[in-house]
Order: C-alpha cells, then sequence, then structure tokens
C-alpha cells in the first residue's frame, strides 16, 4: 500500500489500519475540512504526525496547530479533539498499548 494513494472524503476522516503488531496499531488517517469535533479519551498512548495539510487540535484546553511535518504524543486518557483540518489532511498514528 502506498500511503498517498487516497480518496479524501468529502466530510469527515477516512481511517485506514496499515499494521497492527504486538503493542502497536498504525493508522493512515485522511481529513476533510468539514469534521464534526469528537472528543478521543484513549486507553492507548498515541504519536502522530501530519504527512501533508495542517489541523488544530485541542488537548489539555490548549490548541495546537500542527503542519506538515510536525509530531505530537498523546499520553493515555488525556481528552483531545480535533478541531479543524485542511482538506486532505494526511496523518500516521500509532497507537502504543
Amino acid at each position: 500500500m502506498n500511503v498517498f494513494e487516497y480518496i479524501t472524503p468529502k466530510d469527515g476522516e477516512d481511517f485506514t489500519t496499515l499494521l497492527t503488531h504486538k503493542n502497536i496499531k498504525i493508522n493512515r488517517i485522511i481529513s476533510a475540512s468539514h469534521l464534526e469535533p469528537i472528543e478521543y479519551i484513549q486507553d492507548e498512548d498515541e504519536w502522530l504526525v501530519v504527512l501533508e495539510g495542517e489541523a488544530t487540535l485541542l488537548l489539555n484546553n490548549e490548541e495546537k496547530k500542527l503542519q506538515k511535518g510536525d509530531t505530537l504524543f498523546i499520553p493515555a486518557k488525556v481528552p483531545h479533539t480535533v478541531l479543524k483540518t485542511v482538506h486532505g489532511t494526511v496523518w500516521l498514528t500509532v497507537h502504543i498499548f
């Protein structure tokens, strides 16, 4: 699979699991510019990288603006919300269980 071969959804996000192995799961996420903000509280740690585009997340009541190449570590149980994205934003997320 090529992580850059995708179709951007009209709204929301498209999640594709690229690898699940032992205590790690890697997803590719393609984001549209129109999203419903959803608060996530996960049981696992998450590290992410923005491969294309831009996004703004709410993490610990602080807005984090991410651009192409930016990474972010989100510890388990920390509430976070994707507030907005540029149409066609591509992320990789690594979930560590």
